[in-house]
């Protein structure tokens, strides 16, 4: 059974750095692609950031140069650093693997 398990959302100030963390079981996870997509109130799910089996990445345009997706295959973890925090990044953020698989979801609130 392939399992999502994401951790490392919470409340934050805008500013403010977050790191979440996505652990995987039941797949082989180093040849997966992984993603973190997210969905705020009244709004598509949107790509946030994806990563490949080789490492290369790829970014929406509003998240770059302040969100860095990263994997480490030896503990099956795909992890989102979230620097500069704005409040429109608020929202359930949500691992996917290979557009197969999700998480339950974390929650990222940013306000003062």
């Amino acid at each position: 059974q392939v399992q999502l398990v994401e951790s490392g959302g919470g409340p934050v100030q805008p500013g403010g750095s977050l790191r979440l963390s996505c652990a995987v079981s039941g797949i082989f996870f180093r040849l997966s692609v992984m993603g973190w997509y997210r969905q705020a109130p009244g709004k598509q799910r949107e790509l946030v950031a994806v990563i490949s089996s080789g490492g290369n990445t790829n970014y929406t345009d509003s998240v770059k140069g302040r969100f860095t997706i990263s994997r480490d295959n030896a503990k099956n973890t795909v992890y989102l650093q979230m620097n500069s925090l704005k409040p429109e990044d608020t929202a359930v953020y949500y691992c996917n693997l290979g557009m197969k698989y999700w998480g339950q979801g974390t929650q990222v609130t940013v306000s003062s």
